[in-house]
């Protein structure tokens, strides 16, 4: 996904000259740089289908979990990056979201749900950005009135109460107001699991994924696949899919037949080194390797300015859907996966060869949904939500459907987002008893150390990982024992909160831990977490987190507290919960947000600072840069063409 929210002039002016550099540069490579996954339930060991997505944006940028309650009649969806809106009908859905800091937005509050369930038990991942090729654009170019990802997902999930009549609402939204993005979207309930595709500037199309089948997709629009677009019960799309381009000349064919992809999607060489290396990064870590000399080889692209950039380009375009080298993937893997730094890819290993990679520096957030088909659509899925970059995080699990309360440990949307700037990880600490905070903290600290910190620190959020899906089971089979919703809702609550709980104090005395260790600079052993058992490799301390989550007598889970050291928690308190302001319902007069297909930079400019950035990435200090160097004669142009710099 590219998020662009430029909240004043200047930003603006950044976008612009951002992409005028990028135009001028000619690098072959992308700014996309989001990584979505699914895997059918006939190929996982626990005969569950699971889908997902990691975020990629910058290396500190605060993502925040939350519950958008339900509307009356009349609500209105707006946008921030464009002058969609949408007034609904009837009584919106509650739904959990994964948003932005509002500062980050012209301070609206309801910017990219990103990722969530509502209470009838649909879930959608948005967006995973794509691009479409130069002659789908003269045809059909994105629209200003369009729906794009700042909406997907609260309109799907507030108004929904199937999968297929989500996908239904974004087609015939699309139909009549067009998008501003092209994007695909993962959109499923406890029966179906729908792949949305915003083509063009009107033109989609919606496959129903099968049970047999894994996919990975790291940005890439052509990734190539076959559809009927007559059998409309695994199938739906706009009226001129293929009478458009046949009428504009652009159509393409495969073995006689139209082919959706090829006709709307980028070549391979359109394509950037980021994502092909991702795509070559994740089919080797599903066991279905790509042949390096045959499938792919790795390049290193010399742009006219900026680093030289190292990664794979493969000889022809590769595939949507796949077929994995197992059947018994497990929710750990599945977790893991977004995680995955190419380390078993000689060239291609983010650690020591320089490279991008799927579990990038630069992800934000990452949600995973395990979906039990057939299930009661209320308890049906599990949300698996990281509110960090999955290299270094735990993901904690939450029956979303059902929540009506959020644990505090999730800082919300109040907090500063002024800790996102720092730069001193090791001596400055975060605002108290935020997760949000402390697992942005750890990730930061062990990409910048990652020699000495980064073992210890992976092997003992494994353990932690792994306690957490064992003892949901326990919590799981207590769900699906309770029969009312009224019941379940208490014990999802109950659950989330003890989750989330368990995650933070085992977390805070992590990082208390990698802070005393960095401070103290005897460099002379790796680092070890007190709390790992390294003969086992789990943890000395259990978690309490069935336990807290079943307990008949009342536990305070949302209560908390700060540890004062390592694993030793300090008493809760109980932090005043600032009330929400109101959403806003008409359309900011501000001028929307633009998106750019540009194939030259890796990230978008972090508006409110990080760490230093260094090889593939370009930040504000470079921005200014290009600036001073006189880039700004082609800021103008660059603004209009630009698309997107957020994944």
């Amino acid at each position: 996904m590219r998020k662009t929210r430029p909240v004043n002039a200047l930003k603006k002016l950044g976008i612009g000259l951002a992409f005028g550099a990028a135009t001028i540069m000619s690098m072959p490579t992308s700014a996309l740089a989001c990584t979505q996954v699914y895997m059918g339930k006939n190929l996982t060991a626990d005969g569950n289908t699971y889908y997902g997505r990691s975020e990629d944006y910058g290396p500190r940028y605060l993502k925040h979990f939350g519950i958008e309650p339900s509307h009356g009649p009349g609500h209105t969806y707006s946008s921030d990056e464009s002058s969609f809106m949408y007034t609904s009908t009837k009584t919106t859905y509650r739904y959990t979201y994964v948003r932005d800091h509002p500062s980050q937005w012209d301070e609206r509050w309801d910017a990219y749900s990103e990722a969530g369930i509502n209470e009838k038990g649909v879930s959608c991942s948005a967006t995973l950005s794509t691009s479409m090729n130069a002659d789908a654009e003269t045809a059909d170019p994105l629209t200003k009135t369009g729906i794009g990802e700042y909406n997907y997902a609260s309109v799907i999930l507030g108004e929904s109460a199937t999968a297929r009549e989500g996908v239904e609402l974004l087609g015939s939204l699309i139909d009549e107001q067009g998008v501003c993005s092209n994007d695909q979207i993962i959109i499923a309930d406890n029966n179906e699991t729908w792949l949305f595709a915003a083509l063009s500037g009107h033109q989609w199309i919606a496959m129903k994924l099968a049970d047999d089948v894994a996919s990975l997709n790291p940005n890439i629009g052509g990734l190539n696949y076959d559809v009927n677009l007559d059998d409309a019960e695994n199938c739906l799309h706009s009226e001129g899919i293929q009478t458009m381009p046949e009428k504009n000349g652009f159509a393409e064919y495969t073995d006689g037949k139209f082919d959706v992809a090829k006709t709307y999607g980028k070549s391979v060489a359109d394509s950037g080194v980021h994502q092909w290396t991702r795509y070559v990064q994740g089919r080797d870590y599903f066991m279905a390797p790509l042949t390096k000399g045959a499938d792919y080889d790795i390049v290193t692209v010399k742009p006219k300015k900026g680093p030289d950039q190292t990664g794979a380009m493969v000889s022809e375009i590769q595939p949507l859907f796949f077929q994995p080298g197992k059947s018994d993937w497990n929710t750990f893997e599945m977790i893991r996966a977004f995680g995955n730094r190419g380390e078993n890819v000689p060239g291609l290993n983010a650690n020591t060869d320089g490279v991008y990679a799927i579990g990038t520096e630069r992800s934000t957030e990452t949600n995973l949904f395990q979906i039990r088909q057939g299930m009661d659509p209320e308890i049906a899925t599990i949300q698996w939500e990281m509110l960090s970059r999955a290299a270094y995080s735990v993901a904690i699990p939450l029956y979303s459907a059902l929540l009506t309360e959020v644990s505090p440990y999730f800082s919300n949307q109040d907090v500063s987002y002024d800790h996102c700037e720092e730069t001193d990880i090791v001596n400055n600490e975060e605002p108290e008893n935020s997760i949000n905070y402390v697992l942005m903290d750890i990730s930061s600290l062990c990409y910048e150390h990652r020699e000495q910190l980064g073992t210890g620190v992976r092997a003992y959020l494994d353990a932690l990982q792994n306690e957490l899906i064992e003892q949901n089971l326990e919590v799981d089979a207590a769900m699906q024992a309770e029969t009312t919703t009224e019941g379940r809702t208490a014990l999802a609550n109950k659950a989330g909160k003890a989750a989330t709980e368990n995650t933070y104090v085992k977390c805070k005395a992590l990082l208390q831990e990698m802070r005393a260790y960095l401070k103290a600079e005897d460099f002379s052993t790796p680092f070890t977490p007190s709390d790992l058992n390294t003969e086992t490799n789990g943890l000395k301390v259990s978690i309490t987190y069935a336990k807290d989550a079943l307990a008949t007598d009342p536990v305070t889970p949302d209560q908390p507290g700060t540890p004062e050291q390592p694993g030793t928690p300090e008493q809760p308190g109980t932090p005043e919960q600032p009330a929400k302001p109101e959403q806003p319902t008409t359309k900011p007069e501000k001028p929307g947000k633009s998106d750019t297909t540009t194939t030259v930079t890796t990230n978008k400019t972090n508006t409110k600072g990080g760490l230093p950035t260094t090889g593939d990435r370009f930040d504000g200090r470079m921005v200014a840069a290009f600036a001073i160097a006189g880039v700004a004669v082609i800021s103008a142009g660059g603004y209009f063409l630009y698309r997107r710099n957020k994944e």
